[in-house]
């Protein structure tokens, strides 16, 4: 089986150095063909050159000049938002990965589908802002939509060879972040580099507040909405502070599969990619003669209230995912810049969902307007 050829968008980052890592120990099944990142120029042209990539891409135009004179000749350079859609165009790949934080992911994960590229999705925000609209693509164009995120990654796992009638319940785990046990009131001083401590991941700043607050968590239960075709009410958060649990589907005999492994997302990563096959590796495996006892108790909805506001928009669907997401990510750069507390993440989100007129069934550009809309409203 030749090796698979891979679009790497958000190379820079943590889940795209992990993907680099997949592709560093099996050579013989995953291909870079193409790398983007925002603005680490130094680090996307040390990337290009390990890799042997013809098209790389940068969005921020200043670190697209300070790599144009360090990439090597024969490599084409694609710049600005548009960057990301030209490289996916120029590039003969069979798969393209989204690792891109926010929803700067969605224009060319559409584009990626209507070129029959499957889609290995790590940007979650991809499906809670537009779920139904990349859903319908990928069954129009025949595209597999793989899920790279561990937890969603662990149920892809568990069902296999299950038919989705038996489904009663998935079982989303969490780690409960840094201030799991924290009591409430204590909750309005949390500092952010005290929010940027995860127990367990090591992360991107914006994904490492949200499992703090567990809106990743919210998130998540929205995206396995749109990955596995069930509705809200069979979507369950358990924490689980150990991460060796990734997730769990409970089924209709009452019996639970799950999926275990390390913290390490190399491990999804290598399956979306790999998939349906299961290849050797260099992966850490599990000892259980040294495991620690394995815990699991239920999330405190009332102090955390991110996992409602995302029961409730996903529940309701049409454009109030994608309003919950954007106040969200307004919320949170406003938090590590000091003009919100802690708290305010989730009450600044709550406004706005509350402020918002629902649009069912939207377009493409009634989203991008409910983005747009939200982002302002967050912003006041």
């Amino acid at each position: 089986m030749p090796a698979k050829r891979v679009i790497l968008l958000g190379s820079t980052g943590s889940i795209g150095t992990s993907a680099l890592k997949v592709a560093r120990d099996l050579p013989e099944r995953m291909q870079i063909v193409g790398l983007a990142a925002n603005s680490s120029a130094d680090v996307l042209v040390q990337q290009a050159l390990e890799t042997g990539v013809k098209h790389v891409a940068l969005t921020d135009p200043a670190a697209a000049a300070k790599a144009k004179v360090q990439l090597p000749d024969g490599v084409a350079l694609h710049t600005g938002t548009h960057g990301l859609i030209d490289l996916i165009n120029e590039c003969e790949a069979d798969m393209v990965l989204v690792a891109i934080v926010g929803t700067a992911g969605l224009a060319p994960a559409l584009a990626a589908i209507e070129r029959g590229m499957h889609l290995a999705v790590a940007s979650k925000e991809i499906l809670v802002m537009a779920g139904e609209a990349v859903t319908e693509a990928a069954k129009r164009k025949n595209v597999n939509l793989l899920p790279v995120d561990s937890e969603h990654n662990a149920i892809f796992q568990c069902l296999e060879g299950h038919r989705h009638s038996e489904i009663r319940r998935i079982l989303l785990t969490a780690s409960g972040g840094p201030f799991r046990q924290l009591p409430a009131d204590q909750l309005p001083a949390v500092t952010v580099a005290q929010a940027l401590k995860h127990p367990t991941w090591t992360m991107g700043r914006k994904i490492t507040i949200d499992s703090a607050t567990l809106f990743n968590k919210g998130l998540e239960m929205i995206e396995a909405k749109w990955l596995f075709d069930v509705p809200m009410d069979k979507i369950e958060v358990v924490v689980h502070p150990q991460s060796i649990v990734h997730s769990m589907v409970e089924f209709a005999d009452n019996s639970v599969i799950a999926q275990l492994s390390h913290s390490d997302m190399c491990f999804p990563i290598q399956y979306a990619v790999t998939w349906p096959d299961r290849v050797s590796n260099n992966l850490k495996p599990l000892d259980f003669a040294k495991l620690a006892a394995l815990h699991f108790e239920a999330p405190r909805v009332d102090d955390f209230p991110a996992l409602n506001l995302a029961r409730h928009a996903g529940t309701i669907g049409g454009t109030l995912p994608a309003v919950l997401n954007a106040a969200n990510e307004v919320a949170v750069e406003a938090f590590l810049n000091g003009k919100l507390t802690f708290p305010g993440i989730w009450h600044t989100v709550e406004r706005v969902m509350t402020a918002h007129h629902v649009i069912s069934h939207p377009t493409l550009e009634a989203l991008i307007e409910a983005d747009s809309w939200a982002r302002r409203e967050a912003s006041i």
